[in-house]
């Protein structure tokens, strides 16, 4: 049952004491909020990073190809090494742990990697890139502004259609004009717009990017069935590396590779550097645990000292309560709801306003149209917010339950002899 007095008599504690009060509670305000600011400026980073993986699967593995610098099985040096899509079925067939399969393969020769691609007067040169049909299951992070990705009919039937990034769609379809289901032109063939994109890889220019159906590329380009890169993903709960290690023996030997030989066919697994990230994090996080931890744990005991303090100042208060009758248990339930009550009021206006905060930071980067390289998204879990504040309101009772439990140990006659 609601016990109105009991308030009461905090309220008029409290405001008999306003100045020592309000500096208590600052220190727990001030601890909470500056926990809630290092728990979004980390996630901010975490953020950054994460979107500096783009689009692709975080398991996914990229393998290409260049010259070999190792003499193997009687064949020198410098031979360069040559992908094709049977490659691809040869990995499927003997590796069962594979999970998708793809390939990519870039327009254009070594010294001009982009291609004029046109709309009615429109004009841009822009890398166009010929890719199975499995690679949009690999790159499962891209953000489809509008229509569609690139099907499995689409490679089948050899369509001409293409998906193209946001900063192609800016260049060709200026002022918000829609490309979907328009035409662009490039090696003397019109091909439907049939998605539009976004990746934010590399600070966005990934979006500078077209895609189109392998098939539809190697008959534009006359490629005959040769790729630049194979992807490929491991099931899951399949080791990456180990998978890794698997797919690259696989392709040294079919290829006559000597197995030391890195620069003949190498490879870039996402894991491993998903792995050093989330390392880097983990110690992020635990020091910014400890560092707003021991902000709040001094806030903490100065809500111990307060209410040492106000026990001491209301020592003869406490003798002639328990001489007319209130019990211990009374005694404590007072000074306990007096230190719970700072602790929790000045906990939930730091926790409230560091959300605003982040919030705020966030909106501004918004509208600015800031693209920071290493940060993004600040933000606070709710249910860690919420858990950090009961763990607040939890020590807050444990910082007055001394003075409380001393409170009640008073006896009614030493009470009335302090001066």
């Amino acid at each position: 049952m609601f016990d109105f007095d009991k308030w009461q008599e905090i309220y008029f504690s409290v405001k008999q004491n306003k100045m020592r009060t309000i500096l208590t509670a600052f220190g727990v305000f001030w601890g909470i909020l500056m926990l809630m600011l290092l728990l979004g400026a980390g996630k901010g980073l975490q953020n950054g990073s994460n979107r500096n993986f783009g689009s692709d699967d975080r398991s996914s593995i990229w393998i290409w190809t260049s010259t070999t610098s190792v003499s193997h099985a009687g064949i020198p040096k410098g031979r360069y090494i040559q992908f094709s899509e049977d490659d691809m079925h040869a990995i499927r067939q003997a590796i069962p742990d594979t999970k998708h399969i793809s390939a990519e393969i870039m327009a254009g020769q070594r010294w001009r990697r982009t291609i004029n691609v046109t709309h009615q007067n429109r004009t841009g040169a822009f890398s166009v890139y010929g890719v199975g049909d499995e690679y949009f299951k690999i790159k499962v992070f891209i953000d489809l502004r509008a229509g569609r990705t690139l099907s499995t009919l689409d490679e089948q039937e050899s369509r001409k259609v293409v998906m193209i990034g946001t900063r192609v769609a800016e260049k060709l379809f200026p002022n918000g004009e829609s490309a979907i289901d328009k035409y662009v032109y490039f090696h003397g063939i019109a091909l439907k717009v049939v998605g539009v994109f976004h990746d934010d890889a590399q600070q966005g220019r990934m979006s500078e990017r077209i895609y189109m159906p392998l098939s539809t590329f190697q008959l534009t380009f006359g490629q005959a069935k040769r790729i630049n890169e194979i992807v490929v993903t491991p099931k899951q709960g399949v080791d990456p590396f180990l998978f890794e290690s698997q797919v690259l023996g696989f392709l040294k030997t079919r290829h006559k590779v000597a197995m030391e030989d890195n620069q003949a066919i190498n490879a870039y697994n996402y894991a491993r550097q998903a792995q050093s990230v989330n390392q880097l994090f983990t110690a992020i996080n635990f020091f910014v645990w400890f560092v707003g931890l021991g902000t709040l744990a001094a806030g903490i005991v100065g809500v111990s000292n307060i209410m040492i303090i106000t026990v001491k100042d209301r020592t003869r208060e406490i003798g002639v309560r328990k001489a007319l009758g209130a019990t211990p248990g009374s005694i404590v339930s007072m000074i306990l709801s007096e230190s719970v009550l700072i602790t929790a009021l000045a906990g939930y206006i730091g926790l409230v306003l560091g959300i605003a905060l982040l919030e705020g930071a966030n909106a501004l980067i918004v509208a600015t149209g800031s693209n920071l390289a290493y940060f993004d998204r600040p933000e606070v879990d709710l249910n860690t917010a919420f858990i950090a504040l009961g763990i607040l309101v939890g020590a807050g009772a444990l910082a007055g339950l001394a003075p409380a439990l001393h409170a009640s140990r008073i006896m009614p006659i030493e009470a009335m002899r302090e001066e």
